[in-house]
Order: structure tokens, then sequence, then C-alpha cells
């Protein structure tokens, strides 16, 4: 197909999809006159997911360029593509919370131990857990291990999903399943609290 025709099942301005090539975001066609090339349902499927990447999960351009070099050619650990999918949607660390001592201890707490955690997501922690403190807001420990033991429910069964015959496809599940889920679940938490504020309080 042409620009024109991959733009329109995109749902893109050809402007947009210039813009992506340009950036490196979309492999080139296949070149039929100096001109003019030639694209495919792999470009399709391209554009379809940086517009997911740039749109609802909200990354930015260098972001998302990191994201597909990863799912292109993933690492050999799974793992390491934890760590990838991570860095996409944690934040700049804070350089006051390079040392984690609360996030440690709560996990220690958890049982879970924080050697298998990357430094971004414990500093993510420890600021979370500096932000409560400085709000004034107390959670108990209770509370904390509730949260805990939800999200772990969670992440056990995202992990268990997960595909095992091919990288790519572990990459794609791995990086996009954390890059793209996250907004989902925040959506889901804020639907819930007012479903349950509706049958405490009822509503009008």
């Amino acid at each position: 197909m042409r620009m024109s025709q991959l733009a329109a099942a995109a749902d893109l301005p050809v402007a947009t999809v210039k813009f992506y090539l340009r950036e490196g975001l979309l492999h080139e066609g296949r070149l039929t006159s100096p001109n003019q090339a030639d694209y495919d349902d792999s470009h399709l499927e391209r554009l379809q997911l940086v517009r997911a990447l740039v749109g609802p999960a909200q990354q930015s351009i260098a972001s998302t360029r990191r994201i597909l070099a990863a799912i292109a050619d993933p690492p050999s650990s799974a793992h390491d593509l934890l760590g990838i999918a991570h860095v996409a949607v944690t934040p700049e660390a804070d350089p006051r919370f390079v040392e984690t001592p609360r996030a440690e201890r709560l996990l220690e707490r958890l049982g879970w131990g924080a050697s298998g955690c990357s430094p971004a997501a414990l500093g993510a922690l420890e600021a979370a857990l500096d932000g409560l403190e400085a709000g004034g807001f107390e959670l108990s420990d209770e509370v904390l291990e509730r949260y805990a033991h939800a999200m772990m429910g969670v992440a056990e069964d995202e992990i268990a999903e997960g595909p095992t015959d091919s990288a790519e496809a572990a990459a794609r599940y791995v990086i996009l399943g954390t890059v793209l889920v996250e907004p989902l679940l925040l959506s889901l938490r804020r639907l819930a609290q007012q479903t349950a504020s509706a049958k405490r309080f009822g509503s009008r």
C-alpha cells in the first residue's frame, strides 16, 4: 500500500506517519521508485503499536524508541525485560531518594527482599512513602500489606500468562503489559472506589 493508504488504515495524518519514519519509530517501506515506497501489514502493526505507546501510554518519542528496540532485539533474560518496561513507566529517579531504607524495610517485612528490585523502583516506593508522611496521611502496616498482597496477586497472574514461545513475543507481552496496563489498573482502582463509596454512603 502507498503511504496515504497506510496513514488512512492507521487513522493517522500522513504528516504523522512521515514524522515516525524520520524518528526511526517506523521501518522503511520497499522502494518502488526514487520517491515512492510500498508498505505492508507489518508497517500498520507498528503504527498501531507506536500510537498506543505515545497515546494512551503517554510515552515520549525517546522512550517509545527504546521500547521498540527492546521488542525487536530482546535481552536474553526475561527478567531483564521487566527492567526495560519499568524504566519506561517510572519517572526519573529523584536524587533525594537514592537511599531507600523505608522501602527496603517494607519489602523485607513482606518477605520480598530488595535484591531483585531496580534502584528506580525502590526510589519510587521511597518517594511514595515519603509523600504519605509529608502529607500527614498514615497507612497502617495492615493496609500496606493488603495493598502489597493484592499487587503480588496481579503480578503473579501477569508473569504466569507470559508467552514463552519466542523472545520477541515475551518482550512484547512484558513491556506492553507493563506500559499499557498500568493506566488500566489505576482506572479500575478509581472506579472500584466510586462503587464502594456508593455502596457505603449511597448515591444520587
